[in-house]
């Protein structure tokens, strides 16, 4: 009964992830699409140094995208765990209401609120920054990414802070600590395992975006999402685009699998 049950997520693994990726590894292989003779040419195009630089650009825009979601997410995270049941849920709601709006419509309101006679550039020239061009900057593009990706951040945080056992901090205190020290040595080390998720779950679509930096850097940002999204849809080239995408599957596999587990029985989750 079980194995019945199963067969139509079987069909549907099949279908939408097992055969789509078959694919594209077979083309990354392969010449052209009407020449299937095997080559590696595609692989040794990649990894030249104006792709590679591409590369390079779209990592350190990642990074830096990820590491201001950290900054901004874990203190939501935390400022949310803190309050009422009522009030946690309101904001958790409040969190999640963009997300239920298409993406390109986010990323297109982003659009006009950044644009020279945008509401954003209206409050800068009320302090004197006139002038100042915000669209079709690496900024937009950052400012997209992290708009975007932000509540990814903060619910496995929250999930993490909302579940931790509250008496290790009780017993941090009676024991003298202070709140600094018992974030440092308690309640951070035992929501590290929701900061690996969220991490994991905003930089791996910010290393492969293409909307964002597409409509808010107005295509002067070449990152690598728009490098395959050109390959196949503009040059036509499927079997480089292909080998380009196996590439980044290889690396986020890469990063998954190196991704430190938080190991229980071994006593872990804390610093004492």
């Amino acid at each position: 009964m079980k194995k019945f049950t199963s067969f139509p997520y079987l069909i549907w693994l099949f279908l939408f992830i097992v055969f789509p990726i078959g694919a594209i590894l077979y083309y990354s292989f392969t010449i052209d699409i009407s020449n299937p003779t095997f080559t590696l040419e595609h692989y040794k195009r990649f990894l030249s140094p104006i792709y590679m630089e591409i590369m390079y650009n779209s990592l350190l825009l990642a990074l830096k995208a990820t590491f201001i979601c950290f900054l901004l997410g874990y203190p939501m995270a935390y400022i949310i765990c803190g309050l009422k049941e009522k009030h946690k849920n309101t904001l958790l709601i409040l969190l999640m209401l963009p997300m239920w709006m298409n993406f390109l419509l986010r990323t297109y309101a982003w659009i006009s609120l950044l644009g020279k006679n945008g509401p954003i550039s209206a409050i800068l020239s009320l302090f004197g920054f006139n002038n100042v061009r915000l669209l079709y900057t690496e900024t937009a593009v950052l400012i997209g990414m992290v708009y975007n990706y932000l509540p990814f951040m903060i619910l496995p945080i929250f999930t993490s802070l909302n579940n931790m056992d509250k008496s290790l901090i009780e017993a941090a205190y009676d024991l003298g600590a202070t709140k600094i020290k018992a974030f440092l040595l308690v309640i951070f080390p035992m929501s590290i395992k929701g900061v690996i998720s969220g991490i994991t779950m905003v930089f791996m679509p910010c290393v492969t975006t293409f909307v964002i930096s597409k409509l808010l850097g107005g295509g002067k940002y070449m990152l690598i999402g728009n490098l395959i999204e050109q390959q196949y849809l503009t040059l036509y080239d499927w079997n480089f685009g292909s080998a380009i995408s196996i590439a980044i599957i290889l690396m986020i596999v890469l990063i998954i699998a190196l991704v430190p587990k938080n190991d229980k029985s071994k006593g872990g989750g804390v610093l004492w």
